[in-house]
């Protein structure tokens, strides 16, 4: 019984220590299955906090990129508006947009995180408001309101949104590297965490090694590498870390050189921009002067000749004063157009007044008839009691003789013209952009081949023409148009193939009273003086048919005129003559300008009187040599030659001996 117990005793031990062994190989299996769910745990948590910090790069990044494309739009902006040139224009647009839509994906991004949720939406509306405030700026500059797209622009740029949306921008970046900071601390943490429960499960791992050698050599193996493994992983995570932070330091350090960079050719380029718009101005600026200058030769001319045919007409003197009249109308109209052009040359604002737009209309019947051609027929209708408005009326009779050069050509030269003024009272919303009120109707219709859909859509599009190259330059209507939006109206075109087209102008009504006519040009003629005491007066004109009508404009006012061609044939002259009282220069001539004629013989005849003809007070550069002498602006009246001369002659004195 002692040997069986001793056996059983024997038998106990082993199966005890067998049932320990299994107890602790379960336990530490337990264990062990324990530590690797919580390294599996740790590891996914360590790809969260991965995942949180790449969310909040994201939404640093798109910070940025909206800040810069706004930043972008405006520099386009501020240059299309400087160089005037509308296509530029474009750039603000897409730019603008692109930094809306980053706004709205970092919206959808922080849809979680309620404070910097606030701070995009507050940055949205930001947005918007900046959004209209440059968008007003950049639709003057589409109807050429060149001066006021860059007040509104200077307005914009002075507005605190600017300051708002910089500080907002940089709310929603400090706030995210916060939270970036914290996440990475507790990425710092998870790979802590992981690496200490590695090193459990590798201990664990020895006692399982230790208590089933040949069982669990396998599996300590696969734990070892799987340990081995984690620790190369996190090493190369840290590794990467570091050279992130080091790439990222890096990076923000080239940036800011990159923005110094920027800053500084940005300040050139602008720089260089403003030179270049200067040179541009100033040749346009020559470029309208001559074309003005010439213009004004040509009217001197007919305006000088029309008044002394109408002295001299005898024989059916009505009927040839009603021509002369309306000839003289017609150069009338064309001086003005020539001051228009000019006043464009020197940038001056138009001159809106009250009129009554049946009264310019049928005023403008001869103006038409001998433009568009007698194959024409021309027919006006003004209702009674029509509404005045206040407009330009020299930009309005520019408008309406557009549409009717354009209607003529649609007509092929042969049709008929009409045109009427109507009062409207418009709904709101009911005509174009119009608003509810009282407006009138001017309606230019022709018979003509009308339009198609597709031409319709782009007709008041700059540069947009039907004509052949040559015929026209696509500018008519979009002037148009701009001109009647810019007086608060709109223009409304209604076309059928085959059928014609009406033009229709719509004005508001312009409660005041109509401004009186202008006073029709006076003729006086001076009186003649005593006929032994004749003015000799020296005219110096390079242009024959100016020159020669001014030499019979002072006959008739009886003076005694030497014509001469050139400043250097007035300085031989002046030479050997002592009976001239007046010397009536040309401003610009070739080889001596009129100035630097009046400086060479200043000092020999300091007596002598001055008076200078021009069409374009920027002639020659000279405005400062003009001071304390007369100046006389072509085209000019007789009466106004008159005037000049007499008012010249007063301060003259009789040339001493050559």
């Amino acid at each position: 019984m002692m040997e069986q117990g001793d056996f059983a005793r024997a038998d106990a031990g082993p199966l005890r220590a067998r049932v320990l062994a299994g107890l602790f190989t379960l336990l530490a299996a337990l264990l062990l299955a324990a530590l690797i769910i919580l390294v599996q745990r740790s590891s996914e948590e360590r790809e969260a906090a991965q995942n949180r910090k790449q969310h909040s790069f994201n939404v640093i990044l798109l910070t940025g990129e909206a800040d810069g494309a706004m930043a972008r739009a405006e520099a386009a902006l501020g240059r299309a508006i400087i160089n005037t040139d509308r296509e530029k224009g474009t750039l603000f647009y897409d730019e603008w947009q692109t930094a809306g839509s980053k706004i709205a994906t970092l919206h959808d991004l922080v849809a979680g995180d309620p404070p910097q949720l606030a701070r995009i939406e507050k940055l949205q509306a930001l947005y918007e408001r900046r959004g209209e405030q440059l968008r007003a700026s950049a639709t003057r500059l589409n109807y050429k309101q060149n001066s006021a797209a860059l007040s509104i622009f200077g307005r914009a740029a002075r507005s605190d949104d600017v300051l708002d949306i910089t500080l907002l921008l940089r709310q929603i970046i400090d706030s995210e590297r916060a939270l970036l900071d914290e996440r990475d601390s507790q990425a710092w943490a998870s790979a802590y965490r992981s690496n200490w429960l590695t090193k459990m499960m590798s201990a664990v791992g020895a006692v399982l090694m230790l208590s089933a050698i040949a069982a669990g050599w396998m599996l300590v193996t696969a734990l070892n590498e799987r340990r081995i493994a984690n620790e190369e992983t996190m090493a190369e995570l840290d590794r990467a870390f570091l050279l992130e932070r080091a790439v990222a330091e890096r990076t923000e350090e080239l940036s800011a050189a990159n923005s110094k960079l920027v800053a500084e050719a940005a300040t050139r380029e602008e720089a260089e921009t403003k030179l270049r718009q200067i040179q541009k101005m100033e040749a346009v600026g020559q470029l309208t002067g001559g074309i003005a200058h010439d213009f004004n030769n040509m009217l001197a001319v007919v305006i000088g000749g029309l008044e002394l045919a109408r002295k001299r007409v005898i024989d059916q003197a009505a009927e040839a004063s009603r021509h002369l009249d309306s000839a003289m109308d017609g150069a009338t109209r064309a001086a003005a157009l020539t001051r228009r052009l000019l006043t464009f040359a020197r940038a001056e604002p138009l001159l809106p007044q009250a009129i009554d737009g049946g009264q310019l209309l049928h005023g403008m019947q001869d103006l038409i008839d001998r433009t568009i051609g007698e194959r024409i027929e021309v027919r006006i209708q003004s209702e009674p009691g029509l509404w005045p408005v206040w407009i330009d009326p020299y930009q309005l009779e520019n408008a309406i003789l557009n549409l009717c050069v354009n209607a003529r050509d649609a007509m092929g030269g042969v049709g008929i013209l009409d045109m009427a003024a109507a009062n409207a009272r418009v709904r709101e919303g009911a005509i174009g952009v119009l608003a509810g009120g009282d407006y009138v109707r001017i309606a230019v219709t022709d018979n003509g081949q009308g339009m198609s859909q597709a031409v319709l859509e782009r007709v008041f599009e700059p540069f947009f023409t039907t004509k052949a190259v040559g015929e026209g330059t696509g500018l008519g209507l979009s002037q148009i148009f701009g001109f009647a939006r810019q007086s608060g109206g709109d223009v409304i075109l209604q076309s059928r193939e085959g059928v014609g087209t009406t033009v229709s102008l719509y004005l508001p009504r312009h409660r005041g009273e109509v401004a009186a006519a202008e006073a029709p040009v006076a003729h006086a003629i001076a009186e003649r003086l005593p006929s032994d005491d004749v003015p000799a007066i020296l005219v110096v004109e390079d242009d024959v048919r100016v020159r020669s009508a001014t030499g019979e404009a002072l006959v008739e006012l009886g003076y005694a005129p030497i014509l001469l061609g050139s400043g250097e044939e007035a300085i031989a002259l002046l030479a050997e003559r002592s009976d001239i009282r007046l010397m009536i220069t040309d401003v610009l001539m070739p080889g001596m300008t009129g100035p630097e004629l009046v400086r060479a013989v200043r000092p020999r005849h300091p007596g002598l009187a001055v008076l200078f003809v021009t069409g374009y007070v920027g002639e020659a550069g000279e405005a400062d040599s003009f001071s304390g002498h007369d100046v006389l602006r072509k085209p000019y009246t007789l009466a106004g030659l008159a005037g000049a001369v007499a008012a010249a002659l007063v301060t003259s004195e009789p040339l001493a001996n050559a």
